[in-house]
């Protein structure tokens, strides 16, 4: 069967212009319609979760602000980059090489951002639940928002180092008119993926792997207390349980993370310069940013605080005097 695809120029009245994908109509309004409730699926629940930890003080709590870091990184990935790509999704940009520019560039920051706070939850979990006793003393306010500070500034420095040369010449890599691409070589792109992805991923499954050992030997230290004390194997099924749903939730963020990095690190590897652009690499793109949209689901959608929160911002009582001060714990 013949493509059904065909091209036009994205702009007719220039000679060097850049020719779009003409698709056909269903096609690409399920595509179109895909990516938008992605889009907005982002963008609600990550406004949700930074509406919630910022105005109910009861819920300013050092874990909370890592929270809230993530979520304002995938809050602007929701906001900027993928209505971008959503855009260059027909191989035609018409906003200039400049916000080519800055979109390539807000991309690998919110990317290392999300990462770098990923790590810092992480981190917190292992703290939280391996030293308890030392945590008020190691974790406090200031350091995790200096954590926050460097981690930010470490993203910017990082992406700026990655596309400098990209960034002093936007339409360096453009073979026509209309065209917004970024050629990363072999050094940038092997930094990139060790800084981004093999050491953030075997960290956070080291940090993991410990915190579940010992929740796990905590649960079996309290059901074999229970049981030499009630003698009731209820109680024992139910720690047996509590283990499981344990593992599952500490595997899913892993496994998660992975599902949704691997397939974009590996399709950078697989050549020595790689081309990284919307129409070539739409599926780990996207892949990659749908992170965003799970984030919210799998670092807050389990805590009943958000549940609660939630119902209080869709009623609206937020907007009542006092209403911060709700106890939603």
């Amino acid at each position: 069967m013949e493509a059904l695809e065909e091209a036009e120029l994205c702009f007719p009245q220039l000679n060097t212009s850049c020719r779009k994908t003409i698709r056909p109509h269903s096609e690409t309004s399920l595509i179109y319609s895909l990516l938008t409730c992605i889009t907005l699926l982002t963008v609600v629940l990550n406004l949700l979760v930074i509406i919630s930890i910022s105005h109910f003080r009861q819920l300013h709590t050092t874990t909370n602000l890592l929270l809230l870091s993530l979520a304002f990184a995938d809050f602007l990935m929701g906001v900027l980059q993928m209505p971008a790509e959503i855009l260059l999704f027909r191989g035609c940009w018409i906003l200039g090489d400049f916000i080519c520019a800055m979109i390539y560039f807000l991309g690998f920051l919110i990317v290392s951002v999300s990462v770098g706070n990923m790590v810092l939850i992480s981190v917190d979990r292992y703290v939280a639940i391996c030293e308890p006793m030392s945590y008020t003393t190691k974790v406090t306010v200031k350091r995790v928002q200096l954590c926050i500070c460097l981690c930010w500034i470490f993203s910017a420095v990082h992406s700026s180092w990655i596309l400098r040369d990209f960034l002093k010449q936007p339409d360096m890599y453009n073979s026509c008119y209309g065209e917004c691409v970024v050629v990363i070589n072999f050094v940038e792109g092997a930094v990139d993926l060790v800084l981004s992805f093999l050491c953030p991923i075997a960290l956070i499954i080291v940090l993991y792997l410990r915190v579940f050992v010992v929740a796990v030997s905590q649960a079996r230290a309290m059901r074999a207390h229970v049981a030499a004390v009630t003698l009731q194997r209820s109680k024992a099924v139910k720690a047996k349980k509590s283990e499981m749903k344990a593992a599952w939730t500490l595997g899913a963020v892993v496994v998660v993370f992975m599902l949704c990095f691997c397939p974009y690190y590996c399709f950078t590897v697989a050549a020595e310069n790689n081309l990284v652009e919307a129409s070539s690499a739409a599926i780990e793109i996207w892949l990659l940013y749908f992170n965003s949209c799970l984030n919210p689901v799998i670092y807050v959608f389990f805590y009943p605080w958000f549940r609660k929160s939630i119902k209080l911002i869709v009623t609206l009582q937020i907007l009542q005097p006092g209403s911060c001060e709700a106890n939603l714990m």
